[in-house]
């Protein structure tokens, strides 16, 4: 019975959810003190029965319950216990059915960690967090239950997908989530305050810290997948445009933009009505991605299901968040208006308002193609594929301004600004960028390209930017004899935007030099020869037969010279006996500095002595890792800020200068 629980549990979950949805919001607009305090133990509550009935589903792949329909098509009992227990999601349902105990936990988040704030204001957040819980339990319990009875039970499961069979993919997928799914609270903050009106700079300041949580956790998935992409795959390379990939990266634009402007709305009281705006943005951007993943419109190595049903249900949700959220901002919008008075042109203010505008676009461009192929599938019934192409052509000279304001921003004034004052900040860094630059194409004439050495320069440009930042607020504590004190004295959440910042320069210089000096080459190689790709020289020494849990294997040893160095390699094309998929299990050699690849392709014949091969060189990828860790890193060093983990209202910078004058 154990299957009829988590049932049972996700229908006391539903109920739960709409009391949470419902009295405490009332209660707030109608002054019912005893309906207000309902919204925090109804959050504790139904958190508590989603947890319970993951429980349930984790038992029941544990114990191999082939009774219950969802276990069998996604396990099998030669499958490792690791997989068998992180099968969870690997499917539909329980992919759903953990986005909604990811919701659950992060509204009991906010319930704990928002004791301070007023208590109306906290109802009616969490009455629109139970809203959006009401729609996913809908979701799972009619369309998507993964609980449903598999009648005569199976005597063994159809396996999980080869694909998701990785290491990666335990972490991956709940890493993802968490920042899907924790873009809801931005959201529901934001609605609070448009429900309210309490559309001064507050909400702003409460919502940061959950911005950057999700912000940092989608980030952390982003880059999991994008490492499982590149090792996994064997195509080797990180990121491919993929709509599924896009949908993902949509909403860490626009987050992105909400950070920054969550920041402008904090610090001087501006930018209210883009927070408002974004924070919409963000969480219906995650809906479409749930959408195009989980509709069956696309066909992708991510994509989950292909029940029309389920696609309608999730489109009209999003038509009814959308709407709604849309229709309260229209409503208000002639009160957020626009607060923290006039600005320079080269103010802070002014160079992060640009850079919202920029990665919008950008947003809106991986978008468009995104969805011109559905579109064009749905009007005309013409199968197109957009690809790398387009998105280079279109998304890079968006972002390219977006890198080079970047480091500007990070040293401009407040307010106030000027070329002179930026020019003196920033000189040592300008000239640096271009003498490292100048000195990159000179020693490597010939190979690199003029779009690499730009992408080189924008990198060390926003890195060189931000030590420059780090160096002129802390180098006069240190002249002075007071530099630790100094060090110690910095606020994580400056140390926060200083790891980020450089995080990004250091991916963008290693993603340029990844693609543009990267080397190529697809062959065939027999026993006992040798190929060449660069400077390295790869010798197949042998093939052998491996058995592994659930599958068969040929096992290449390749012998990798680079001068008077050499190492072995293993690359694997395996065979899944259940799912009967073969998949390229690349070898990777990975130094600090490069990457070595070798995939195998397929047998050239029936002795299986000759295969196919594909071999890369590639430069730096190590750093593309690492850059992006720093930029979810410099998330987490915000968050032990303990600015922005109070509920104590911030009167903002222009608010108090303001104030300071009148009592002058």
């Amino acid at each position: 019975m154990m299957a009829e629980l988590g049932v049972f549990a996700l229908v006391l979950a539903l109920i739960v959810a709409l009391v949470q949805a419902t009295l405490p919001l009332l209660g707030a607009q109608w002054g019912i003190a005893a309906w207000v305090r309902l919204a925090r133990p109804a959050a504790a509550l139904q958190c508590l029965l989603s947890l319970l009935a993951a429980g349930v589903l984790f038992w029941c792949f544990g114990t191999q319950d082939y009774s219950v329909l969802y276990v069998a098509a996604n396990s099998h009992s030669d499958l490792p216990m690791i997989y068998k227990l992180t099968a969870f999601w690997g499917g539909h349902e329980g992919s759903m059915l953990l986005w909604q105990v990811l919701l659950a936990c992060w509204s009991v988040a906010v319930a704990w960690r928002s004791r301070a704030l007023p208590a109306d204001f906290v109802a009616r957040v969490l009455a629109v967090l139970g809203w959006v819980s009401v729609g996913f339990l809908l979701f799972v319990l009619f369309l998507s239950n993964p609980f449903l009875r598999l009648v005569p039970a199976a005597l063994d499961g159809k396996d999980l997908n080869p694909l998701l069979q990785d290491p990666g993919m335990v972490f991956h997928p709940p890493l993802l989530y968490m920042g899907y799914v924790g873009f809801v609270v931005p959201f529901a903050f934001g609605l609070a305050a448009l429900i309210s009106g309490e559309l001064g700079a507050a909400w702003a300041r409460w919502s940061r810290s959950w911005t950057l949580a999700a912000w940092g956790f989608l980030t952390l998935g982003i880059l999991l997948g994008s490492a499982w992409a590149y090792y996994v795959l064997g195509w080797g390379g990180w990121w491919f445009w993929d709509p599924v990939e896009n949908a993902s990266f949509m909403p860490w634009l626009v987050g992105t933009a909400l950070l920054h402007s969550l920041i402008v709305t904090d610090q001087r009281g501006a930018f209210r009505s883009w927070s408002a705006l974004l924070a919409i943005c963000a969480f219906s951007l995650c809906l479409l991605g749930t959408f195009l993943v989980r509709s069956g419109v696309l066909t992708s190595v991510h994509a989950f299901a292909v029940d029309p049903g389920r696609g309608l249900f999730i489109l009209c949700f999003i038509v009814a968040v959308v709407g709604v959220s849309l229709w309260l901002y229209a409503w208000r919008a002639p009160e957020l208006g626009t607060g923290g008075g006039q600005f320079a042109l080269l103010s802070r203010e002014t160079l992060l308002l640009v850079n919202n505008v920029l990665f919008c676009a950008a947003a809106l461009a991986v978008l468009i193609g995104t969805l011109y192929p559905l579109a064009l599938d749905v009007l005309r019934n013409e199968k197109i594929s957009v690809g790398p192409p387009y998105f280079e052509a279109v998304f890079l000279p968006l972002v390219l301004p977006a890198l080079a304001l970047m480091g500007c921003g990070t040293v401009a004034r407040w307010k106030q600004g000027s070329g002179r004052e930026l020019w003196q900040r920033l000189r040592v860094a300008l000239v640096l960028t271009v003498v490292g630059v100048a000195v990159l194409g000179l020693t490597q004439a010939g190979s690199i390209t003029p779009v690499t050495l730009l992408g080189v320069a924008l990198g060390l440009w926003c890195l060189l930017s931000t030590l420059a930042h780090a160096v002129q607020r802390l180098l006069p504590a240190v002249r002075q004899g007071a530099g630790w004190q100094r060090v110690a004295r910095q606020p994580w959440g400056w140390w926060g935007t200083v790891m980020a910042h450089a995080g990004v320069g250091v991916f963008v210089m290693a993603v340029s030099l990844a693609n543009g000096l990267e080397t190529k080459r697809e062959t065939h190689v027999a026993q006992g020869q040798s190929v060449e790709a660069g400077r390295y020289r790869f010798t197949l020494v042998g093939l052998s037969s491996v058995e592994g849990p659930n599958y068969d294997a040929q096992r290449a040893h390749f012998r990798v010279s680079d001068g008077d160095q050499s190492w072995d390699m293993y690359p694997e094309k395996r065979a899944y006996r259940v799912q009967t998929m073969g998949l390229s299990q690349a070898a990777i050699d990975s130094r600090w500095t490069r990457d070595v690849f070798i995939a195998l392709g397929e047998p050239l014949d029936e002795t299986g002595q000759a295969w196919t091969v594909r071999l890369q060189v590639k430069p730096w990828m190590e750093w593309i890792w690492m850059g992006t860790f720093m930029m979810a890193l410099g998330a987490g060093l915000s968050l032990l800020d303990k600015r922005f983990r109070t509920g104590r209202q911030r009167v903002p910078r222009a608010a108090r200068s303001a104030v300071a004058h009148k009592v002058a």
